[in-house]
């Protein structure tokens, strides 16, 4: 799994030996830069497990910022389950149901910018094998054997926040997309992510690759050029095909642009789209038979924490949905059904995301959302 490190040879200089001793400097030289492009030297992992012996210098894997446990690859069996996370602090109970469905395998994390930091803290919250982050910030590491083989070998996946532009423009239709593709699909492991992490995981998403647009700006203009929505040209996750997912939801007010985003897919593609949208410290843990729950620290002193089931109909096209005009989609004061869920430490109500059965919801409230003149509208059912 790790690779001997190279090892700096100094060379003692007599008269008779110069060109000897020019040789293996340049040989030391060359060593010493093939390394630092493959990685540096790592730490042993906190249990010790998977080290060579003392003394022994051993570099990284590809893309490889560090791993806890065991290096070494084990088989468990997996139980899948997606988690959509909203952001902002990090929800415990959510890792932990992750982790009860991975066997206690190994989990990898993957991201474009930032640091191992869900090393120490994944592995503190259950028991695993190992915990590795890949930072994969190129196509070339993205394509990179090593690291899709690293990927398909996890019995977890969860992709970091970031800049979900990034995850399309170095991982987009790479072995780490296979990989990635691989999980969700055929070895159905659980996977999930926060924020960008999250964004990605819907068939249909939004990239943000033009700055991120706010409600405001949507709703005023709904094509404008911050708005760029794909459809499923990236991952596969069952049961999000037709669903579009959005995060720091309450925090940062995004309601207003995740209708427009479900009213350009129901003009541009006649999908009639979900959303499935998430607040910050909140978690939407979907089980392998798209039964969700939501997972969070909602309390009445914080009015956050909630998570949101969004439902179009192909019948209820928006009456004005244009470049340069602002959003008119009524409907009678009925252009889409909203289902609310506050999120609790147990995980609170119940979603059917299979089939997005308003009859199954349990334990939230529905609403009608609506906007007249680009001014977002709701109402309690």
């Amino acid at each position: 799994m790790s690779l001997p490190g190279c090892i700096e040879h100094p060379g003692v200089i007599y008269p008779f030996m110069k060109q000897l001793t020019l040789f293996l400097s340049l040989g030391t030289w060359f060593c010493l830069v093939a390394c630092s492009k493959s990685g540096t030297a790592e730490a042993a992992p906190a249990n010790g497990k998977g080290t060579t012996g003392p003394g022994v210098v051993v570099k990284r894997r590809p893309a490889s910022l560090g791993i806890v446990g065991d290096s070494a690859n084990v088989d468990k069996t997996v139980t899948g389950g997606m988690v959509l996370m909203g952001g902002g602090k990090d929800v415990d109970a959510a890792f932990r149901w992750m982790i009860d469905r991975s066997g206690g395998g190994d989990v990898v994390i993957i991201r474009a910018t930032g640091t191992d930091a869900y090393n120490p803290y994944i592995n503190s919250l259950g028991t695993v094998n190992s915990v590795e982050t890949l930072k994969i910030d190129s196509k070339d590491l993205a394509n990179n054997d090593t690291v899709a083989h690293i990927i398909r070998n996890a019995e977890m996946l969860f992709i970091a926040g970031g800049d979900q532009s990034d995850y399309m423009k170095y991982w987009k239709g790479t072995k780490t997309e296979k990989a990635i593709n691989y999980l969700l699909t055929e070895k159905r492991a659980p996977v999930g992510g926060t924020s960008a992490g999250c964004a990605i995981l819907g068939g249909l998403y939004y990239s943000g690759e033009n700055c991120s647009v706010t409600s405001a700006e949507a709703l005023q203009n709904p094509y404008t050029i911050t708005i760029n929505v794909y459809n499923n040209d990236f991952l596969k996750a069952p049961y999000l095909q037709q669903v579009i997912t959005d995060q720091h939801y309450l925090t940062r007010q995004r309601e207003g642009r995740s209708l427009v985003f479900a009213g350009r897919i129901l003009k541009d593609w006649n999908i009639a789209a979900k959303v499935i949208a998430s607040d910050e410290r909140t978690a939407v843990c979907i089980d392998k038979d798209g039964k969700a729950k939501v997972y969070g620290d909602y309390n009445e002193n914080r009015p956050y924490s909630y998570a949101y089931f969004i439902i179009t109909d192909q019948a209820k096209l928006p009456e004005q949905i244009t470049a340069g005009k602002p959003l008119n989609w009524n409907r009678g004061g009925k252009a889409v059904a909203v289902y609310e869920i506050a999120a609790s430490a147990n995980g609170g109500g119940g979603f059917n995301v299979s089939n997005f059965n308003l009859a199954e919801a349990t334990g939230g409230k529905w609403y009608w959302w609506w906007a007249d003149n680009g001014i977002l509208n709701k109402k309690e059912q």
